[in-house]
Parts: structure tokens; C-alpha cells; sequence
């Protein structure tokens, strides 16, 4: 559960829930969001409209559907972490070497968001796309991110989110996450073994400043087929690595500065 603001707009939160409606329906009629919503079709009509008006819903004979324009805005949130302009050669260049998935993820209020991936030529393809939101417990991502965290914040991350399950191989108690999170530590890199995808392992690292802040994450995802033995105990770990101290290097070196008053602003934001 998101964090309650202190006198929320009732219209605002009812506008969200259309926007929230349409992108679980696929789209959908006023009759048929009205039953979805149990709010009455004069009101939706009037929501449908207004967000119509603003290019924010697009309209289909009888059929609404979330507008392009949302683009407009995940584009603009985007680049206000640095870390993706950073990140994302260094993602995509691992995804051409390995062939496989790679990923760049992100914290924000106690949830991991993509932020970029880039597919080799030998990709799965799992479902989730750019701006998808997860649980941080159960993707090597969002682990690796949890190891480098204040304590205090990793509780308060456990407490607003859970540990929903998301396979039989997640991670669902604090005292088995703190396990792995040492792991993680130790090892330098985290590992998914079909915790959030059945049939799909991941390798994932965290991307750090250099007073250890963590700034993000990214990884390398394949199947369970071709992630093993010595590529998966070696040489993915390996690569992934070198392209996240490439990536710490730079963001050293040319934003540290603006890293330090962006972290704080985050922090504030959780």
C-alpha cells in the first residue's frame, strides 16, 4: 500500500482509478467500467471526457483506452535519474555480448521500476516492459538493491510492501530475506533462481556511488537452461561486473555532485 496522503482529493483518486480500470481492462466501454468500478456512467462520463480532452484517454467507437500521452510523462521521469543515461550503454552492450535479457531497475517508494532493457538475440521474453513495478524480494534486481540500503529502510520497505510470494521459490520471511541479503554482500552480486518468473534465473548487481549509496541495479536474465554451470557461476557474473564498474566509474567521475542532493530529495520521497 502506497503511503496515505494527509488530505487526499477524492476526484483525483477517482480519476486514477479510470486510468488504473482501463490499463487492467485493455480498454474498455462505459458500461462495462461503470460495473468494474461500481461508479455511476454520468460520473465516468464526465472523468472519461475531461482525460479525453487533455489526450490522456483516446476513444475507439465505443471503447476507451489509456492515451500515448502517458509516454510523454515516463519519458520526463525517466531522465530525472541520471543513473539511466549512465546505465543504459552498459546495459545494452551486455545484452548484445550475452545474447540474453538485460535489465536496468530502480527503487522508488519501497517498489523496483524498470527503467530500461535491451534484448540479445537469444531474449525471452517475460511479459514486464519499461516502467513495470515490482516487488524488490523476489528479483535478483530488487535484492541487490535491499543489500545496499539502510536497515531502517529496508524495514520500512518490508512493512509498507510485504513479502508477497511470487513463485513456491520466493522469499517470504524477513528472517530469510536478511539471510540473503548478507549473501548478496558477500558475493557482490545477486541471484534469482525462478523467484519472480518459473522457468527463469537472473544475475543481478548493484550500481553504487562512491560513498556505497545505491543507485540502482541492473542484470542479465536467461532461462534456467542456459543459466548454469560455469556461465552461470562465472562468466554472466563476470560481464556483469565489469559493466557496473564501468557505469560507477562514470557516475563518479561526472555526476557525484548531483548525486548527493538527488539522494537525499529520494529518501524524503519513500
Amino acid at each position: 500500500m502506497s503511503k496515505q496522503a494527509k488530505n487526499p482529493v477524492g476526484s483525483i483518486e477517482t480519476m486514477f482509478e479510470v486510468i488504473y480500470a482501463l490499463l487492467d481492462l485493455g480498454g474498455a466501454g462505459v458500461t462495462e467500467l461503470s460495473v468494474y468500478l461500481d461508479i455511476p456512467k454520468s460520473t465516468l462520463h464526465n472523468y472519461l471526457s475531461t482525460l479525453r480532452q487533455e489526450d490522456f484517454v483516446r476513444k475507439e467507437g465505443s471503447t476507451y483506452r489509456v492515451g500515448i500521452r502517458f509516454l510523454e510523462l515516463g519519458a520526463a521521469a525517466r531522465k530525472q535519474y541520471p543513473v539511466y543515461e549512465i546505465a543504459r550503454p552498459e546495459v545494452n552492450k551486455i545484452a548484445e555480448e550475452t545474447g540474453e535479457l538485460a535489465n536496468l531497475l530502480i527503487e522508488e517508494h519501497g517498489m523496483g521500476t524498470y527503467l530500461h532493457r535491451s534484448r540479445g538475440t537469444e531474449a525471452v521474453n517475460v511479459g514486464a516492459h519499461i516502467g513495470t513495478c515490482v516487488n524488490l524480494h523476489s528479483t535478483a534486481l530488487g535484492k541487490s538493491i535491499l543489500a545496499y540500503l539502510p536497515d531502517a529502510r529496508v524495514d520500512t520497505i518490508i512493512d509498507r510492501r510485504g513479502l508477497p510470494a511470487q513463485t513456491a521459490q520466493t522469499i517470504t520471511t524477513q528472517s530469510e530475506l536478511e539471510q540473503e541479503l548478507n549473501r548478496i554482500r558477500e558475493r557482490g552480486y545477486a541471484i534469482d533462481d525462478e523467484e519472480h518468473h518459473e522457468g527463469l534465473r537472473c544475475i543481478a548487481a548493484p550500481v553504487l556511488s562512491n560513498d556505497d549509496r545505491v543507485l540502482g541495479a541492473m542484470s542479465i536474465a536467461a532461462p534456467t537452461n542456459r543459466m548454469r554451470g560455469d556461465r552461470f557461476n562465472e562468466e554472466l557474473p563476470q560481464i556483469l561486473l565489469e559493466r557496473v564498474n564501468v557505469v560507477e566509474l562514470n557516475i563518479t567521475y561526472s555526476w557525484d555532485a548531483y548525486f548527493s542532493s538527488y539522494y537525499d530529495i529520494a529518501v524524503m520521497l519513500l
